[in-house]
């Protein structure tokens, strides 16, 4: 099975549950289609790197989802908010969409990108850096694509009232999205590139760091003081 038939299986499941976890997957799944069809069409500089990622990336994704579904306590603060939130009836679809978002991109990415890094940056030359960044940087191209049709196809079957603030705001809505999600995509770059730099103890503090950040980020989509 591959890591999109996963997904979309995964995804029928909670849809005939009537669990509203399905609207990141479901966002998700269409993400990780849209990133294959990139990688086929050649848009990355080094396509073998991106698909290791895309795939490592997926993995911290099931990892946490598996210990949320034995023991919500074992897995990550933030997916816990995120898993929890995605269930309650009293979030909005955005709000249970960007909870994973959070999750997934602030926590997850951070290491997954440093995995990949940790044993090759040191042999990178100058360029093979900076094609590493432009790589991770064309996935925001991608994101900003896809985002109307997240909308429009998950978004607003669970929030219909969504398809009104689309059309009242046309293109904008999607803009300050995509905006939101470049902006936390370059901070994980660097806290990525921290901590492939960092001592063992000094990674074990950055750590927490993020999760720090990725908390009061789940705060703010809470509408928490």
């Amino acid at each position: 099975m591959s890591v999109v038939e996963r997904m979309q299986a995964q995804v029928r499941r909670w849809e005939e549950a009537h669990d509203h976890r399905a609207v990141f997957l479901g966002c998700y799944s269409m993400m990780t289609q849209n990133m294959l069809v990139a990688l086929d069409e050649g848009a990355f500089q080094d396509p073998g790197w991106v698909n290791r990622l895309l795939h490592h990336f997926a993995d911290y994704y099931f990892e946490a989802l598996e210990a949320y579904e034995q023991n919500p306590l074992t897995a990550p603060a933030v997916w816990q908010i995120a898993h929890d939130g995605g269930q309650s009836p009293n979030l909005k679809a955005l709000q249970k969409l960007l909870l994973g978002v959070n999750a997934h991109i602030n926590y997850d990415l951070v290491f997954a990108v440093s995995d990949l890094l940790q044993d090759e940056w040191a042999f990178l030359s100058p360029g093979q850096r900076q094609m590493r960044y432009a790589d991770h940087c064309k996935v925001n191209v991608i994101i900003a694509q896809t985002i109307d049709a997240v909308q429009d196809q998950v978004i607003e079957r669970y929030d219909p009232k969504m398809d009104t603030v689309d059309r009242l705001m046309g293109s904008l809505d999607e803009w300050l999205v995509s905006r939101l999600i470049t902006g936390w995509r370059d901070r994980v770059w660097r806290n990525a590139l921290d901590r492939v730099a960092a001592s063992q103890a000094t990674r074990v503090l950055l750590a927490q760091q993020v999760e720090e950040a990725c908390l009061k980020v789940a705060d703010s989509i809470l509408f928490r003081p």
